[in-house]
């Protein structure tokens, strides 16, 4: 009793200690952006809220956020599209294609975003002379550095189940190819396609490096543009871009955690 006692107490100390070192940090950029002349204030949030006056005041930030959120739908849409077909036609077909599909989906992982960058800066500076210089052409790049984190999520997905059986079922009972792959394969990895579209969105909502290199527009280009005009504003768009990274792994936790519990029961 005494040592359960102990291992209790030490699993708050800990959750205590993390609350607090991740906390922090949010509240103090929550306070930077309350300040005012005479006091506390609310006209920083007022603003964000108000899209038209973001729009007027701030046109680099609002272009910012919708080239995110596109980059990021787009990015979701096209990974699964790229990675959900080919790896149940590997896990049906090509087996022995596993370990080095794997190797492929997790290199980018091995490889820094700046080499990344001069890799694809002769293949963007085409791209803009040929086509057009839109930021959302990063779409391209972007899947590349979900791979890793969406294959993985995926992967588990796919291994849960029984792919082989369940698609030899179907198709003795007519289904076409894509049949069993919207109607039978899908619904049983459903919340593995959650799983890496959130992650997908989480990493391109807070992708920097690339951007900015190749000098395209998103929210994290547009932050930190405008932290060397309007502080508080740029503080406070980062709170709620961290705020919602949060939610979204919070919700991706919550998704695994109602995948397990059904396997269960």
């Amino acid at each position: 009793m005494n040592r359960r006692r102990k291992q209790s107490l030490f699993r708050w100390v800990v959750l205590v200690v993390l609350g607090v070192f991740f906390l922090l940090p949010l509240y103090a950029m929550l306070e930077f952006t309350t300040r005012g002349a005479d006091g506390r204030t609310a006209e920083v949030w007022k603003t964000l809220v108000d899209w038209g006056q973001i729009q007027e005041d701030y046109p680099d930030l609002s272009t910012g956020i919708i080239y995110s959120l596109e980059q990021a739908a787009l990015t979701a849409v096209l990974m699964l599209v790229l990675l959900v077909p080919t790896m149940v036609w590997v896990r049906l077909r090509l087996p022995w294609l596993r370990r080095p599909m794997e190797f492929l989906c997790l290199l980018p992982l091995t490889i820094p975003a700046i080499v990344l960058v001069v890799g694809l800066a002769p293949v963007y500076a085409w791209v803009t002379y040929l086509i057009s210089g839109s930021s959302l052409w990063l779409t391209f790049a972007y899947v590349i550095l979900v791979l890793p984190f969406a294959y993985r999520a995926l992967d588990a997905g796919l291994a849960a189940i029984d792919v082989k059986t369940l698609s030899e079922a179907a198709r003795s009972l007519g289904a076409g190819w894509g049949t069993v792959l919207w109607r039978v394969v899908l619904p049983n990895i459903r919340s593995a396609v959650l799983s890496a579209a959130f992650l997908s969105v989480a990493l391109v909502l807070g992708e920097f490096t690339i951007a900015s290199l190749l000098n395209r527009e998103n929210l994290q280009v547009a932050i930190n543009l405008l932290g060397k005009s309007s502080a508080t504003i740029s503080v406070a768009v980062s709170l709620v871009s961290l705020v919602l990274a949060f939610v979204l792994l919070f919700a991706l936790s919550f998704v695994g955690g109602r995948r397990r519990s059904k396997e269960v029961s």
